[in-house]
């Protein structure tokens, strides 16, 4: 049955209100004359972008961005920096965080297409939280954005697992990571042509190498040496003074205080078990397999070779929840140490009339190279008293020319000055007062003064040659075999003092012939180049080579049951190049497996012979010695300058504009005209020889054009 639908006023009404056609989906005819179209003349307005999507924030690149920052602070290094929130805020800057932290945690370079919008929006929560004030350093259960190999799910946790997750030592959440990489693109570039000269250590571009090349340059003529130790500082983090010295040259709230709770906020660390770090060493015997998303450890011979850091650089400065930021800060407090020894550099500068190399009323340009024999007056009172000094993490080494008093003086004011600015107690003991002749240790390095007697040769009045013999002084940079035995020692390589025993590496007992050797090669050829600068390399690289070769003897020996080191030589030859496992009978020749590709090619020992490693590199060090980096930025800075530009612009006007080969035409043609070379200067002077010059090139170039005109004449007609 059909149910009967009752109809009453008023809804009809509403039906007919709502549409003319209740009955109908559309009208039951077109209206005869249908309303014009008419053209709105309002213009078309896009919709805003939502501040919510990421990818509208992307307006420039990163690098441009970074590349600006450095420009412009190297333009004014002494401007004070009172705003940086704006640079702060750029979500470009984030991103470059974001991929650089994420390479370090994958180990694979993860570029801006195949970035998720999820990962996107995380990233700008991460940055909206920093910007509003309401990101918290060490967070464990509570993040904005995580690792893309961490898999745990903190929602599924047990009670227990959040206790140990809350109480123990856990490894920097990786928004922290993000928020210091984004603070270091911003400081590093403030503060790196704020700092001094003599500082080389957590600086682009500065090395050790550059260190001990800078010493046997700068530090031949320097008698008495003081080594001061100033690594307690960077032990323990001292927030007002590492606020105070960041607010010299900035002063923006923002970063200050986030810098301000990353020293202030408490970092969670439980007590380390002597039990479970001889299970661990037990463990490094065992064949351990990795998971899919854990990264690969460092290899052998770079964990290796990580082992042999000197004391100066073998401690890395690690403040609060600063992370990579506490090397930078460690060298802002420290910077103020650089300008004071400066300055005294100044006050004890007394220049020698008799003195050959230093004799500038500056004392800072030098006659000659300091790095070799340097002829001074042996004694009497007539001496020129100089001073020097390089720093190296919270290491300083400071050279003295001049009596032992000054030197006494020097550190005596070094303690007062280390007291009032960092509130550090220093003694004679931390600050020792070394003589040349003993010997200096420096980055693994030995200073030591050579006297020698060369000829001197040079003319008199009257033109004749006098020979006479002199007395100079070489400094000599040499590698510290003890430390180097200490080294080995340290990583369970030998045993002994006097007659050192090399021991078997057993973490390579897994691994093949082939392997343990290349790695073995890695970190020889990584020896060869951190001895590069060293006087006695070749000794010190053959002492290394005998001491990996003896382990590796070892270690074979014990591994194919060989019993002894001689059997394993004899079998594997001087270099254990042979293969050590061949069962006879069975299959061919190693020769034959080899060139058929289906053996592993083993590749011997490097340096096992002296006369194999290089040759100490002496090539000399610049006085005016900058980063590369740095020298790029200056010389951009330059031709940016519109100086330079109108300083171009009148020497073109002046001098007219000379190609290179015309140049050198001209000077040709000079020399054989007047039978004397004739040099830049006498040219642009001399404007007669100019204009001739000027008609010559003329000349020479119609010649051609008539001589390109027959040779074309010719061809045309030899064609017809």
């Amino acid at each position: 049955m059909h149910r009967r639908h009752r109809f009453t006023l008023s809804t009809l009404r509403h039906l007919i209100h709502t549409n003319p056609f209740p009955f109908h989906s559309h009208p039951p005819f077109p209206p005869l004359h249908p309303p014009p179209r008419h053209f709105s003349t309002t213009p078309f307005r896009r919709p805003p972008p939502d501040p919510s999507d990421p990818s509208t924030l992307l307006k420039e690149d990163a690098f441009s961005l970074i590349s600006n920052l450095w420009i412009d602070n190297f333009r004014q290094p002494d401007k004070l920096i009172t705003n940086l929130s704006s640079t702060l805020r750029r979500f470009e800057l984030w991103l470059l965080a974001y991929q650089k932290v994420t390479t370090d945690e994958t180990g694979s370079y993860t570029p801006r297409s195949s970035i998720q919008r999820s990962e996107l929006e995380n990233l700008l929560a991460l940055r909206n939280s920093v910007i509003d004030g309401n990101f918290k350093w060490g967070s464990r259960l509570k993040f904005f954005i995580k690792s893309p190999i961490d898999k745990t799910d903190h929602d599924s946790l047990s009670k227990r697992k959040i206790k140990i997750i809350l109480n123990t030592t856990q490894p920097t959440p990786f928004q922290d990571k993000i928020v210091q990489e984004v603070l270091l693109m911003i400081l590093e570039p403030i503060y790196e042509p704020r700092f001094s000269e003599k500082s080389y250590a957590f600086r682009p571009g500065r090395t050790p190498h550059t260190v001990l090349r800078v010493i046997r340059r700068n530090f031949a003529g320097y008698l008495w040496y003081l080594k001061g130790d100033l690594s307690t500082l960077l032990d323990g983090v001292k927030v007002g003074l590492v606020i105070n010295s960041v607010m010299r040259d900035v002063r923006d709230k923002m970063v200050v205080d986030l810098l301000k709770s990353a020293l202030v906020t408490p970092v969670v660390t439980s007590k380390i078990d002597d039990r479970e770090v001889k299970k661990k060493k037990r463990k490094y015997q065992k064949k351990r397999v990795l998971n899919e998303d854990e990264p690969k450890p460092d290899p052998y011979w770079l964990d290796t070779f990580f082992g042999f850091a000197p004391e100066e650089a073998e401690k890395v400065p690690s403040w609060g929840h600063c992370g990579v930021l506490s090397p930078l800060l460690a060298n802002i407090v420290l910077d103020e140490l650089d300008r004071w020894l400066e300055g005294k550099m100044k006050e004890i500068y007394v220049p020698s009339k008799s003195d050959v190399i230093w004799n500038s009323p500056e004392g800072e340009a030098e006659q000659g190279n300091t790095s070799w024999p340097e002829f001074v007056p042996t004694s009497g009172p007539d001496k020129t008293r100089k001073m020097d000094f390089i720093r190296y993490g919270g290491h300083v080494l400071i050279g003295v020319r001049g009596p032992r008093a000054d030197t006494a003086t020097l550190r005596k004011q070094l303690i007062e000055f280390c007291d009032q600015k960092f509130m550090i107690k220093l003694d004679n003991e931390c600050l020792p007062i070394e003589h040349i002749t003993k010997g200096i240790m420096f980055l693994d390095h030995v200073l030591c003064r050579r006297v020698v007697y060369p000829t001197l040769r040079y003319t008199a009045t009257g033109g004749k040659i006098i020979s006479e013999k002199g007395v100079g002084t070489l400094l000599s940079v040499t590698a510290s075999l003890k430390q180097c035995i200490r080294q080995f020692r340290k990583l369970s390589f030998l045993k002994g003092d006097r007659d050192p025993d090399p021991q078997p590496c057993f973490r390579m007992f897994h691994a093949t012939q082939a392997h343990t050797n290349a790695q073995m090669n890695k970190f020889l050829s990584t020896m060869v180049e951190w001895y590069r600068f060293a006087d006695n390399r070749k000794k010190i690289v053959n002492f290394c080579s005998y001491i990996i070769r003896g382990s590796l003897a070892k270690l074979y020996a014990a591994k194919y049951k060989l019993r002894s080191r001689a059997k394993v030589y004899k079998i594997g030859a001087r270099n254990l190049s042979r293969p050590l496992k061949e069962k006879k009978g069975q299959s061919p020749e190693y020769q034959n497996l080899l060139r058929m590709g289906l053996a592993e090619s083993i590749d011997g020992l490097q340096y096992t012979r002296m006369s194999l490693v290089p040759e100490t590199d002496y090539t000399p060090f610049p006085g005016n010695w900058r980063p590369d980096h740095v020298k790029a930025l200056l010389e951009y800075i330059k031709l940016a300058d519109p100086k330079t530009l109108e300083e171009q612009q009148s020497c073109i006007r002046e001098q007219g504009l000379v190609t290179p080969q015309d140049y050198i035409s001209m000077l040709v043609w000079n020399y054989k005209r007047n039978s004397l070379p004739m040099d830049h200067l006498s040219l642009a002077k001399s404007d007669e020889i100019i204009v001739g010059n000027q008609h010559l090139l003329a000349s020479s170039n119609q010649d051609d054009t008539s001589k390109e005109e027959e040779n074309d004449a010719r061809i045309n007609e030899a064609q017809m």
